[in-house]
């Protein structure tokens, strides 16, 4: 950006500023309207903000969300462009044809409709013309503003990181081959999932500036007028779109952030997902410490929450543990009573990232992107189906998952070492308290506070430092021995001075229990372990019950000609057991087939689906 552009940008912003009466204090909206006026750079910037309770308010982050998603259209012009620019050819060598009128427009990239020369009904999301220039000029604008901003203001919110997380953000998102890797992600995922898919994807024809997929016509998730009418089941919708996004969650770790109903619609009895720019991802490690924040609550552990708000936040400052904790019993008063798989995770989630923002800690940006998302689907399905809650249909799933992943055997031996410690610090009570007593008596008292490393790590560090002791005695043994076998000192065994030869004894005896210290067994549970090993079987029984599969005809109508017209195919309207799909029957005109397949995974039947 040229220092010209930079002074004129600059007054540009000021101009909005001062229009605003900042100086005269600021509100949600008036944040908003200003993010709005400023571009798609800010409006940007407070759309991924408004997802971020753990850096701003809960208000601002509600006003937030009601930036406007559509601005003003690109011309068409430009989006050819773009599309010469991704092609280097003619969009019309590549395409059949395009609507030039878009079907949507947003601050990075609008939509329109065009036909492959095959003749498929595609979709192209075709990124702003500049837009990435235009965003790095911005940020570049902000960081430099940041000089002047008050140190109040600046304790108030981390504007650096505000800025770094954003244009990280923003740059994944104008990256369409990310995007088409998700979709491809997310299909997989879900391949096996009969009512859940996705758009396809024309990998050939997408680019970092131009993504190419499946048009996908069906019906809006929150047009539950044309779905009833259509003959769809909104409850059966709702349970199975509750079970899946928790699914999305629990097992694949990957999972859609922003599912609001501009990026749900129902085709042919499916749920199709759009939209793959912003996805959640959660490692092995955020599962397991979300599961044991659960497992805390619903045991009440105050103690074992705060470990896991510990490990997963990042730290602004030094967390007061006195103060956490007061806020953890209030926590506690509220789901502490709850089953396991009965807590409201999206609620739980909300609640730990205001306790973690109000003790200086921050939630990692993939946390705060599920919080999110639970909430903004809670509110789907609310409008879909009221009578749906998302947290009994997610029960199951969620108590198997914890469940399944218990370790019984650690899971006993932590609790069986926590009541061996228990035991031992309450047997030390009655001392400590006389102690305390005559300490009081004589005019000693004293609050001392001790600031120190945990158990295992201080055992840990003892048995460092006692080795690397012993390795210097080693040493220097071997050293005073080598040194005395140069002299004439007497006595001498086998040639050399006594002395040196009971240093080269001590040393290597030294060095030979170093060793075997090191490698012996130090469990005592295993010091006379006999394994016995006994084979056994499983008696799988068949399914003797008799299976009705029932099929309609597929039926046509046409005007008579003197010919012969002939209809084909038919479909499965219904199966008696849950055991069995479509694919495990095969129809030869006469007789219903058993195809020689083990019948998929038990999972509950839907009259759509």
């Amino acid at each position: 950006m040229s220092e010209r552009e930079d002074r004129s940008r600059l007054s540009e912003i000021m101009q909005v500023l001062r229009r605003y009466r900042i100086t005269k204090g600021i509100t949600p909206v008036k944040v908003r309207e200003i993010l709005e006026e400023l571009g798609p750079t800010y409006v940007k910037l407070g759309q991924i903000l408004s997802i971020r309770t753990d850096l701003i308010s809960s208000e601002y982050c509600k006003e937030l969300q009601k930036l406007r998603s559509q601005v003003s259209p690109m011309p068409y012009d430009e989006v050819r462009a773009v599309l010469y620019e991704a092609y280097k050819k003619d969009p019309e060598d590549v395409f059949a044809s395009i609507v030039k009128t878009p079907i949507g427009s947003a601050s990075i990239a609008q939509v329109h409709e065009a036909f492959l020369k095959s003749g498929e009904h595609v979709v192209l999301k075709v990124q702003r013309r500049g837009i990435y220039g235009t965003m790095e000029r911005d940020v570049a604008m902000m960081q430099r503003m940041l000089r002047f901003v008050p140190p109040a203001l600046k304790g108030l919110v981390d504007l650096e990181r505000v800025i770094s997380e954003f244009w990280s953000a923003a740059k994944e998102e104008m990256d369409f081959l990310r995007e088409a890797a998700n979709m491809e992600t997310f299909s997989k995922n879900n391949e096996n999932v009969v009512f859940v898919a996705s758009p396809k994807l024309y990998s050939e024809l997408t680019t970092a500036q131009v993504l190419v997929m499946e048009y996908i016509d069906g019906y809006s998730v929150s047009d539950t007028h044309t779905l009833e009418q259509e003959g769809y089941d909104l409850v059966e919708i709702g349970e199975k779109l509750a079970d899946n996004y928790v699914r999305q969650i629990m097992q694949d770790g990957f999972f859609h952030a922003d599912p609001h109903p501009g990026n749900l619609r129902i085709r042919g009895g499916k749920i199709v997902w759009f939209d793959m720019g912003m996805m959640g991802r959660l490692t092995p490690r955020d599962k397991s410490l979300i599961a044991k924040a659960v497992k805390a609550i619903a045991r009440g552990n105050n103690s074992e929450l705060v470990d896991v708000i510990l490990a997963l936040g990042i730290f602004h400052g030094k967390p007061n543990r006195i103060r956490l904790y007061t806020d953890i019993e209030g926590l506690m008063t509220r789901y502490g009573t709850m089953d396991i798989g009965s807590i409201d995770i999206a609620a739980l989630l909300t609640e730990l990232i205001e306790i973690m923002s109000a003790n200086e800690l921050a939630m990692p940006a993939q946390l705060t992107l599920l919080a999110r998302g639970m909430t903004t689907i809670e509110g789907v399905i609310a409008d879909l189906s009221p009578q749906v809650n998302i947290v009994e249909v997610a029960s199951g799933r969620i108590s198997a998952s914890f469940w399944e992943n218990v370790n019984w055997k650690e899971e006993l031996k932590n609790e069986g070492s926590q009541l061996y410690r228990s035991i031992n610090r309450a047997m030390d009570i009655p001392v400590l308290m006389a102690d305390l007593l005559q300490s009081y008596r004589n005019n000693e008292t004293r609050i001392k506070l001790d600031l120190h490393a945990t158990e295992d790590l201080s055992q840990m560090l003892e048995k460092l430092v006692s080795k690397m002791v012993m390795g210097l005695v080693i040493a220097a043994l071997l050293l005073a021995s080598s040194i005395l076998c140069t002299t004439q000192m007497q006595p001498h065994l086998f040639g050399i001075p006594a002395l040196g030869f009971l240093g080269y004894i001590m040393a290597l005896g030294l060095a030979g229990y170093l060793v075997w210290e090191h490698f012996k067994n130090k469990n005592a549970n295993f010091s006379k372990v006999i394994f016995n090993v006994t084979d056994g079987y499983m008696e799988i029984t068949p399914v003797a019950d008799e299976v009705v599969v029932t099929i309609a005809g597929n039926n046509a109508s046409a005007v008579y000609d003197g010919t012969e017209h002939k209809v084909t195919g038919y479909k499965v309207t219904g199966i008696s057991n849950v055991l069995y799909t479509k694919d495990n029957f095969s129809f030869s005109g006469r007789n219903l087939k058993v195809n020689e397949a083990r019948p998929r995974e038990a999972r509950s039947s839907y009259s759509r689906y």
